[in-house]
């Protein structure tokens, strides 16, 4: 049965890449909604957990305010995926023309200092597309990691569009990704990561709207490895088809403190980014997992 899943589940994601594309953009917009208030709707697992994470990031509002909330986070998940399915075919001019950064000349500043640079963002609006931009505007390539997906065949799908776009994608498994990741810092490279959830032994701890959530570790250790500049960046939507971000100031690494000490300190401070980020605009967050430690320990 599960290679049947699989199976299944590439050819939903191949017919979406191969027939969203070809979509006229209001048509896709329209389609990307109607699938987002439908599923909103049947309020499914996914959609009550979005909904108990804004509870978090939006303590004051009451059940209509969250249901309202989840309804737009629905819509703006679906955005994502509709332009993603889209961004191979887009006119490279469009990264410039709508798709607009805060602070850009941070950005700029630490590419032009050849230290390396590493950009960490949370589930927020259209990471791909910002990544796009980086390519296209900024003129910055750029390696990422991405996670083993199942099935395979999906996995390669998310590759090679990402690798389309003009990204080098790394898989997410053991330490070679973190190794080859500090080559290209130390050679004055850029490295995206998204960043805003890590169950893993190695996560760091961090306090995140008040309480305890846990982040990957790798942006920190990899700017003290490397001396590379470390960026947080956050995103989130316009009236379609923009898209706006803003560029963190650097976090730096503290002078005093064992490894350990340092990574909690820089890891906060990108979670500190992020709650920034998306408190300004929840509705783009779009984390339908667990996140928070507590949440964890409702599982049997």
């Amino acid at each position: 049965m599960g290679a049947l899943q699989d199976k299944l589940v590439d050819s939903l994601y191949g017919l979406g890449w191969a027939g969203v594309k070809k979509l006229p953009e209001p048509a896709a917009v329209a389609l990307g909604r109607r699938i987002a208030d439908f599923a909103w709707k049947r309020r499914g697992k996914s959609v009550l957990r979005l909904e108990s994470n804004l509870a978090r990031v939006v303590p004051d509002a009451g059940p209509e305010r969250l249901r309202e909330l989840s309804q737009a986070g629905m819509r703006s998940y679906m955005r994502y995926w509709m332009e993603s399915f889209r961004l191979p075919t887009m006119d490279p001019k469009r990264f410039s023309t709508d798709v607009g950064f805060t602070d850009e000349h941070i950005l700029r500043e630490a590419l032009d200092s050849g230290r390396g640079v590493i950009v960490a963002l949370p589930h927020l609006a259209n990471w791909d597309l910002a990544g796009a931009w980086a390519i296209g505007h900024m003129k910055a390539p750029f390696t990422t990691v991405a996670e083993r997906l199942k099935p395979e065949t999906l996995y390669d799908r998310f590759v090679a569009y990402r690798e389309s776009l003009g990204m080098e994608v790394l898989p997410h498994s053991g330490g070679a990704a973190f190794g080859t990741l500090a080559r290209r810092l130390r050679s004055g490279g850029m490295v995206c990561l998204v960043a805003d959830r890590d169950l893993s032994a190695s996560g760091v701890e961090v306090d995140f709207f008040g309480a305890t959530a846990r982040m990957p570790a790798g942006p920190a250790l990899l700017a003290q490895q490397t001396g590379a500049v470390l960026l947080p960046a956050t995103l989130h939507y316009g009236d379609t088809p923009t898209m706006y971000g803003r560029i963190h100031p650097e976090v730096e690494v503290p002078k005093t403190g064992t490894r350990t000490e340092k990574t909690a300190l820089m890891t906060q401070a990108v979670a500190d980014a992020f709650a920034w980020g998306i408190a300004e605009h929840p509705e783009d967050w779009h984390m339908l997992q667990r996140l928070w430690l507590d949440d964890l320990e409702e599982r049997p």
